[in-house]
């Protein structure tokens, strides 16, 4: 009996350690640890971000699938945070290239305020580590956002537009592909319009399919060199 209620002790033990891993686990390695463990075919892409992609494969899962993508976003995450995980988010996979959308949050201070300099820095970082494990780059545009609901005494529009020029700049010097999703998404007050996002900040699914998806794939087909893959691409809207 002793024995028994020994061994149920360790067992509450063992899953209170758990609990507290995951409240602690500031950057959520634990997020994907059993999709990481599930990949065994090397990825076309892994597309790391923040909510803007997690929403994406949230609401389009058959897009990653059909096309061999993996989707590694996190609601709420920082560039910061997103470098942290990046060896095993998307290293570890080893896949042909990387799709980086980041610094919506840093830009909404999720994580306290952050300069626009250090964002870049670590958005580089993310790319040379990709490079250095021989992962081809798509580094994307932060996509508009006209007011953050959640943050709604910053004004995000210039300063996501500020940085974007500071990330094309980057790419361009690197040799990196950027992937400018800005331009087709913003509406006159530099958000999302309302027939792509509730809030001017997530997209919708029609967003996706219709206008990101179509960009990401001639992304990665100019990537890869792969002009004759037909990639699954927009889908009707129900």
């Amino acid at each position: 009996m002793k024995k028994i209620l020994f061994t149920l002790a360790l067992c509450f033990i063992a899953t209170g350690a758990m609990a507290q891993d995951k409240k602690t686990d500031w950057a959520q390695f634990y997020r994907y640890e059993k999709a990481n463990a599930e990949v065994t075919a090397q990825p076309d892409a892994v597309f790391m971000g923040n909510s803007i992609t997690d929403g994406w494969a949230r609401q389009d899962p058959e897009f990653f699938t059909k096309n061999n993508f993996v989707g590694r976003g996190i609601s709420g995450q920082t560039s910061s945070e997103m470098l942290v995980r990046f060896r095993r988010d998307v290293i570890d996979l080893n896949p042909k290239c990387v799709v980086i959308l980041s610094g919506t949050n840093d830009i909404a201070r999720n994580n306290g305020f952050i300069a626009p300099e250090n964002t870049l820095g670590n958005i580089i970082s993310m790319c040379e580590l990709a490079k250095a494990n021989g992962i081809k780059v798509i580094l994307c545009s932060i996509t508009p956002t006209s007011v953050f609901r959640w943050r709604k005494e910053i004004e995000p529009a210039q300063l996501i537009r500020d940085l974007n020029k500071m990330l094309e700049a980057y790419a361009k010097e690197a040799g990196h592909y950027f992937l400018n999703y800005y331009p087709a998404l913003t509406d006159e007050k530099g958000g999302l319009p309302e027939k792509w996002s509730k809030d001017t900040c997530h997209p919708n699914l029609e967003c996706y399919r219709t206008v990101m998806e179509p960009m990401v794939c001639d992304a990665v087909n100019k990537v890869l060199k792969t002009p004759k893959k037909k990639l699954h691409t927009a889908m009707p809207v129900e």
